[in-house]
């Protein structure tokens, strides 16, 4: 499949910058905190890195994956840190999925009734 052909297009994600075309003080708020947020703190970069990685695995964004596998690479994650990242985001949304069958059964109950 060529590039142009697919809905999430590779090339899509080095065009992100010109979200803020239309609305450049909105687009620097956002750029401005987003670059803040992954700045050392209480968490070292890296330690970001594989929770951005994780996330976007559990919001399945390809543009996401592809920025923060990068991204996790480049602060010093080797690729088994990566993969562990990925398991625990594959872990939550299983057990949230699984989560919501106790409401499934108090309202089958209910229903049952």
């Amino acid at each position: 499949m060529s590039d142009e052909s697919s809905y999430y297009r590779p090339s899509d994600l080095g065009c992100f910058g010109q979200i803020g075309d239309n609305q450049p003080e909105l687009a620097k708020r956002f750029f401005d905190w987003y670059g803040a947020v992954f700045a050392e703190g209480a968490l070292s970069a890296r330690e970001k890195a594989l929770i951005a990685l994780a996330v976007a695995h559990a919001l399945q964004c390809p543009y996401c994956i592809d920025a923060h596998s990068k991204g996790a690479l480049e602060k010093g994650a080797d690729l088994d840190q990566m993969t562990e990242a990925v398991h625990v985001a594959a872990a939550l949304r299983a057990g949230a999925s699984l989560v919501h069958g106790v409401q499934m059964r108090h309202h089958a109950t209910k229903i049952s009734m």
